[in-house]
C-alpha cells in the first residue's frame, strides 16, 4: 500500500531518487589525509604537510650490487697498448686502492693522496707491501697519526665524494706502478709492492714523506723488490 502511494505520488519518487543519487557519490577522504599548512610568526615561513603516496612493492627488484674496478692511467694507454698486454691489478691491489678512498673519506678529505694509499695498502692487510711494513715497525695507526701531522684534520662538516678524485702524485705513483709491470714483462699481475714503491718514487708526495720519517729507506726498497722477486711470494 505505501509502495503504491509512493509510486503514484511524483513528488515523493524525486525525493527517492535524489538520495540514491547523493548516496551513490564518492564520499570526501577524511580530514587526516587532506594537505595541511602550518604558519607561524615565529618561524617566519609556511610549512606544507602533503599526504604520502603509496609505493607498490616489486616482488622482482634485483639487488643492487658494487662491483670495485681500477682503471689503468689513461695517460699510459698507447704504451699498454705497445706492450700487446694490458697488465691487470691482484684483487689486493684492487682492494687496497678501495680501502684507500675510503680512508680519504673518513679523514675527510677532498682527494685520494699517496698517504692514503699507504693506509689502504695496511688496512687491506694480508698482502706482501703490509707484511713488509709491519715488519719494519710502520703499522697503519702510526701512519694515521703522520698523515694528520703532516696533512691536519679535515674539517667535521666537510663530506668527501663517494670516490675523491687522486692527486697528481698519487695518479703518477700508480703510473710508476704500471710501467714497472711494463718494464718487468711476464704474466704477473700489478701487486701492492707495486703500489707501494711507486708512493716511495714519489719524493715530494705525503706518502713518501710519512714512509721516511716511520724508517722505510732506499735499502729497504730494494729489499722489498728482492722478496717481491721470489717465487713464492705471490701477491694475490
Amino acid at each position: 500500500m505505501a509502495a503504491a502511494q509512493s509510486l503514484s505520488n511524483p513528488s515523493s519518487t524525486t525525493s527517492l531518487i535524489s538520495q540514491s543519487r547523493n548516496q551513490s557519490k564518492p564520499t570526501s577522504p577524511p580530514s587526516f589525509l587532506k594537505p595541511h599548512c602550518l604558519q607561524s610568526p615565529w618561524l617566519g615561513f609556511k610549512i606544507s604537510f602533503q599526504p604520502s603516496k603509496t609505493t607498490r612493492y616489486l616482488p622482482n627488484h634485483r639487488p643492487i650490487t658494487a662491483t670495485i674496478s681500477l682503471s689503468l692511467p689513461t695517460s699510459k694507454t698507447d704504451r699498454v697498448a705497445s706492450a700487446g698486454k694490458v697488465p691487470k691489478w691482484s684483487r689486493r691491489a684492487i682492494k687496497s686502492f678501495a680501502m684507500a678512498e675510503l680512508e680519504a673519506r673518513k679523514l675527510k678529505y677532498p682527494t685520494t693522496g699517496t698517504e692514503s694509499l699507504l693506509m689502504g695498502i695496511l688496512i687491506e692487510g694480508i698482502n706482501l707491501a703490509a707484511k713488509f711494513l709491519r715488519a719494519n715497525g710502520i703499522t697503519l695507526f702510526k701512519v694515521r697519526d703522520e698523515t694528520v701531522k703532516l696533512l691536519g684534520k679535515g674539517d667535521m662538516f666537510f663530506f668527501s665524494p663517494e670516490h675523491p678524485p687522486l692527486t697528481e702524485d698519487a695518479q703518477r705513483a700508480l703510473d710508476w706502478a704500471v710501467d714497472e709491470k711494463l718494464k718487468s714483462g711476464g704474466d704477473g699481475e700489478i701487486t701492492t709492492t707495486h703500489l707501494l714503491l711507486g708512493i716511495w718514487s714519489e719524493v715530494e708526495s705525503p706518502g713518501h714523506k710519512i714512509l721516511a720519517a716511520l724508517g722505510f729507506n732506499d735499502a729497504k726498497s730494494k729489499e722489498l723488490t728482492s722478496m717481491s722477486s721470489e717465487p713464492e711470494s705471490v701477491d694475490g
